[in-house]
């Protein structure tokens, strides 16, 4: 006896589930995806000089960020896809801004340097210890970050509405420096410390 087969566009929407489903894209691995999507058009806004729309853009991508956590702790909807995707799109999205925003001259090219090395620090103890379950993200790091996102926040807001903040603009990018350093500089050791730890 022959199964029955769904009719004709039941069996396309059958294997687009399957497909979906085998490559983990759930709500939260969505809604991180569109926060991947905004990192060039926040660039092309950033290079238009379209300041306002670019702060805006930016603001959502955080508060994607923090709806894409929130929905994936609260019903269970982690998967490795997310693991990999969250972390890409937040780094992509800063360091992307960062590069831009140096390049336009509105942030130092030396803290550019530093927010882009300390990034590809990380990534890259990530994959030295990834199979021993590498370290949870440092407290440091967590300090970094916001200060990091208070900073791109703070300057498309200025540049936006063209207000002039010289001295707080200072205290920012200097505190992201000294955040950034330290942030770096613990990774670095922990990630020595591990390595030692194995030879």
């Amino acid at each position: 006896m022959v199964p029955e087969t769904p009719d004709g566009p039941a069996l396309p929407a059958i294997a687009r589930q399957a497909v979906l489903s085998r490559l983990d894209f759930n709500l939260p691995n969505l809604i991180t995806l569109a926060r991947l999507l905004c990192v060039p058009l926040a660039i092309w806004l950033i290079i238009e000089a379209h300041y306002g729309v670019a702060f805006w853009v930016f603001v959502a991508a955080g508060v994607s960020d923090a709806l894409d956590g929130y929905i994936a702790k609260r019903w269970d909807q982690r998967t490795p896809l997310g693991a990999v995707l969250d972390p890409i799109a937040d780094k992509a999205l800063l360091a992307g801004v960062y590069i831009t925003l140096g390049l336009a001259g509105a942030l130092p090219h030396w803290l550019v340097i530093l927010v882009v090395l300390r990034d590809l620090l990380i990534v890259g103890g990530y994959l030295l210890t990834h199979d021993a379950n590498g370290p949870r993200p440092l407290f440091i790091s967590k300090i970094n970050t916001l200060v990091q996102i208070a900073l791109v926040v703070f300057i498309l807001a200025r540049l936006g509405l063209d207000i002039d903040a010289d001295f707080a603009t200072a205290l920012l990018v200097a505190a992201a420096g000294i955040t950034t350093v330290w942030s770096g500089f613990s990774y670095l050791v922990r990630w020595a410390r591990l390595l030692v730890r194995w030879n």
